[in-house]
């Protein structure tokens, strides 16, 4: 893989992990051990093995600690293929966490702006294939290419063949043939150019959000705080391509409570992810 073709990545890092307190009240949810291995380890020696270039980690509490981490591990990630190990960036969001969509849109200036962003949620452990996805991605023409799965979820979204179509219950266009409800994995791919027209989604998401939004809420600072679920429902709704790809069967632990945490770290001693 060329050093043109190697896709930027992007670590949602900067949640709170109040369902894991006390745990995540003196270290934060990206530095929580898996398997012997950060959370943080895991997921960026995935995306440095599927050839990521560049990998931007945002940062809310304990920043300092995920910079020293990321100079900590990055002499030790490898591509791959041929070439260099990436290269590890940290937004820090200092005021407070802006969601996924306010990380994306602040961390945007980093990227290089010029080819798909492979986007990871820290506390997501899988062993989907991520070669496979941004091949979908690339060969799709979409806005961005949801991994999605078959499983049970209060906030399942919607897909119809052209694409995604609301949450189920909610739709926020008509549809196109047949419809099916998909639970969002915590991994995707955006085009290149989503981070330039993500301010213009935010814009729309905070006036629902006045008009209560249940989905949505306030940034209330100088940095818009919203979901990229929200972006891409309201980029859906325009008309934007937001396409699926079903990875259903693949292993998959999100650590986001104690009982989940055991299981993933289970699963990662038995070398099932």
């Amino acid at each position: 893989m060329s050093l043109a073709d190697r896709p930027d990545a992007m670590v949602f890092a900067a949640g709170l992990g109040t369902r894991l307190r006390p745990l995540t009240e003196r270290l934060p949810k990206a530095l929580v051990e898996v398997g012997g291995e950060p959370a943080l380890g895991h997921v960026l020696r995935r995306l440095a093995e599927v050839g990521a270039g560049r990998i931007v980690v945002n940062a809310h509490p304990f920043a300092d600690r995920v910079e020293a981490y990321l100079r900590e591990i990055s002499p030790k990630l490898r591509t791959g293929g041929a070439g260099p190990g990436p290269l590890l960036l940290l937004s820090r969001e200092p005021e407070r966490p802006l969601e996924t969509g306010g990380g994306l849109l602040r961390a945007a200036p980093l990227f290089n702006g010029d080819r798909p962003v492979l986007v990871h949620n820290v506390d997501v452990l899988t062993g989907l294939d991520l070669g496979a996805l941004l091949a979908a991605h690339r060969g799709s023409g979409a806005l961005a290419t949801l991994a999605v799965q078959d499983r049970p979820s209060s906030r399942r979204l919607l897909f119809d063949e052209t694409g995604l179509m609301g949450r189920e219950d909610e739709p926020v266009r008509e549809a196109r043939g047949e419809v099916v409800a998909r639970a969002f994995a915590g991994v995707h791919v955006a085009s290149a150019e989503l981070p330039g027209i993500l301010g213009e989604a935010a814009g729309a998401i905070e006036v629902q959000a006045e008009r209560g939004d249940e989905h949505t809420r306030e940034g209330g600072g100088s940095d818009p705080v919203f979901s990229i679920v929200d972006a891409y429902l309201e980029l859906a709704a325009r008309g934007a391509s937001i396409r699926p790809h079903d990875v259903t069967g693949a292993p998959w632990f999100e650590i986001g409570t104690p009982e989940r945490l055991e299981q993933a770290r289970s699963a990662v001693e038995a070398g099932r992810i």
